[in-house]
């Protein structure tokens, strides 16, 4: 049996559905679930959606700071706990948000049932902590939505890996992805991602109060704004919809839920009409940089010096390699997230013999800034423009990486709001 279902889903607008009865996964993050008062307030929302003739499967996630919370409890009890009981306790916060969300649907009306995901079931790999779905068995949710009129109540974050029959978690954002691969599963019409903001939007509003949400996001562009610091919405989430081809909506909870804003789309390419160069400017801090001097130039030692970093699960971003006027030693510098920085300088040192390095430098308190858009394809000279409008507000760029669809520059964090709206001015992006 085919779970991912290959279909084209990409419609005009969220108001032009509203009539039309179809099937929705509708997806609620921690603050939007985070007391009684909020858990309430999603019920509205989805006895909207249901009101209006549509089979509906919620996903939650755990109330706001419970994760963590459950997190510090593991930790407390031993420092090396066991990862399969450590799945065990931090999966239990989505059990409880879905419980007692099936409950609040209950006391206004609406027949609801809460699942956990080895219930459905979810499958996944064993990689407990970051497993990966491998296959959504959503036969009785469908049953259900026709024979009983019963919306599901998901526990997102979690699954099962059937050989072991442990319960697994998919990482921090895993709610994301629960909703979007239980939507393909259950070839929903749609996914509507509802967070603390209205829509993905053309950078932070706290850093540029002139940012504007966007009608449309390419699942390309998406899947790189989330990869480079926008935190709208978890980057395996945006992968999963891009390969399966699954509408997604971003809204928010907090608007009225008789009257909801459509939010962002999220959608293939070729079904946004008007295509900017550049559709936003992402931003991640706390990032660290790394600098091998007077390596050996020689076959294998880019391996020697990456691989060691890899098997820590230290990731490494920008590469930069500048070979010296003796052709026989070579620079080479590289960023890692600055919370690695310690402990990849110890990899490194550890492998001193066999890559042959003559020092190592750092630093820290740096920032990463790009610039997205599928315009970029089709427009040169989009990278020099804000190389040289840095220059003109003296901000000096450390490393350079580029794509086919962004480019992206390091630089000491001191700049960061300088570069940001310098950016998003220069890409017209103030412009409504």
């Amino acid at each position: 049996m085919n779970f991912w279902p290959d279909r084209k889903v990409c419609e005009p607008q969220l108001k032009e559905m509203r009539h039309i009865m179809s099937r929705l996964v509708m997806k609620f993050g921690g603050t939007s679930v985070a007391n009684i008062e909020r858990i309430r307030n999603v019920a509205q929302h989805v006895k909207r959606e249901v009101d209006a003739g549509h089979q509906v499967a919620v996903v939650v996630s755990a109330m706001s700071g419970k994760t963590n919370e459950l997190v510090a409890w593991c930790r407390e009890a031993s420092p090396l706990h066991d990862a399969r009981e450590y799945d065990a306790v931090v999966a239990s916060g989505e059990t409880v948000t879905a419980g007692l969300l099936a409950i609040a649907l209950q006391d206004i009306g609406i027949q609801a049932r809460s699942w956990q995901g080895w219930q459905i079931p979810i499958l996944t790999s064993d990689a407990h902590g970051s497993a990966r779905i491998e296959s959504i068995h959503g036969d009785e949710i469908v049953k259900r939505f026709t024979e009983r009129k019963e919306v599901a109540v998901i526990a997102g974050f979690q699954g099962i890996h059937a050989p072991t029959g442990r319960i697994t978690t998919l990482g921090r954002g895993g709610s994301d992805t629960s909703a979007v691969a239980i939507a393909a599963a259950i070839k929903a019409d749609r996914c509507d991602i509802y967070t603390d903001v209205d829509g993905v939007y053309t950078t932070d509003p706290r850093v540029v109060p002139k940012a504007r949400r966007l009608e449309r996001v390419a699942f390309e562009e998406m899947l790189e704004m989330a990869s480079l610091g926008a935190k709208v919405l978890q980057v395996r989430s945006v992968e999963v919809a891009m390969v399966h081809k699954v509408k997604t909506f971003v809204r928010s909870s907090f608007d009225d839920p008789a009257n909801p804003q459509p939010g962002t789309l999220i959608c293939d390419e070729e079904d946004i009409l008007e295509q900017q160069v550049v559709t936003g400017i992402a931003f991640a801090r706390d990032e660290a940089q790394i600098t091998l001097r007077r390596v050996s130039d020689k076959p294998g030692v880019a391996a020697a010096i990456f691989m060691p970093l890899a098997e820590a699960n230290i990731n490494v971003d920008m590469i930069i390699q500048v070979v010296s006027d003796d052709t026989t030693t070579t620079d080479l510098t590289f960023t890692v997230p600055a919370i690695d920085f310690e402990r990849a300088k110890g990899v490194l040192e550890k492998a001193r013999s066999e890559i042959g390095f003559a020092s190592i430098q750092g630093a820290m308190d740096l920032v990463k800034v790009s610039a997205i858009g599928i315009g970029m394809r089709s427009h040169a000279g989009v990278a020099a423009r804000a190389f040289k409008a840095l220059a003109e507000k003296g901000i000096n760029i450390r490393a350079i990486t580029t794509s086919e669809i962004k480019f992206s520059v390091l630089i000491d964090a001191a700049y960061t709001e300088l570069a940001v709206r310098t950016l998003h001015s220069l890409y017209g992006l103030d412009k409504a």
